[in-house]
């Protein structure tokens, strides 16, 4: 009777054992799947814009006087950061920063430009370049907040032992370009 009882005992504690590890296991993955998604998010945003910027550049080229460099800086921004769609997190965020800080150029020249300013197109793909910015901006935060709560997840005693296991790594976060964390000059011309 004794051997009984200390079997279904064994048998209890194995089996409870085993569906918390399958418990760990299965929130790591949603976890995992959860970063995968946010990922997918940003990237839906940085080809709408990258879509948009084409537009863009070719109202700017509409007006003659329009500073060739700048334009030139944000097509060749554009295309590192479009040809880059499988490069790692941190690539792709220096190249998005690249382009946004092109980006930021581009819009602060304009203010020069008071016939481009006023031209219903360019004003319209400003506006829509500006709401994907901000919501790249807000789909990048989301990013990081799902990859620090897997990052956390695999790190943190006892879910790092099945992680481990089941080859799990950390993730990395979405950081802001150093193009991103400077200044757009902005200077403007005034009558004499």
């Amino acid at each position: 009777m004794t051997a009984t009882v200390i079997l279904v005992v064994v048998l209890a504690v194995l089996v409870t054992f085993l569906a918390y590890v399958v418990g760990i296991y299965n929130r790591l993955i949603f976890l995992k799947n959860q970063c995968d998604k946010s990922w997918f998010n940003v990237d839906v945003i940085l080809k709408q814009r990258h879509d948009e910027i084409p537009k863009l550049i070719g109202v700017c080229e509409g007006s003659m006087k329009f500073e060739k460099e700048t334009l030139e800086r944000v097509i060749a921004a554009r295309t590192a950061a479009f040809s880059a769609s499988g490069a790692p997190v941190a690539e792709r965020a220096r190249l998005e920063g690249e382009l946004s800080s092109a980006l930021g150029r581009l819009f602060a020249v304009s203010e020069q430009y008071p016939e481009l300013k006023t031209t219903a197109m360019f004003a319209q793909l400003q506006t829509r370049v500006t709401e994907l910015e901000n919501g790249l901006a807000d789909r990048r935060e989301y990013y990081n907040d799902s990859v620090m709560n897997y990052n956390v997840a695999i790190e943190s005693v006892p879910s790092n032992f099945v992680a481990n296991f089941a080859g799990m790594r950390a993730r990395e976060l979405f950081k802001a370009a150093e193009a991103d964390k400077q200044d757009v000059e902005v200077k403007f011309k005034y009558p004499q």
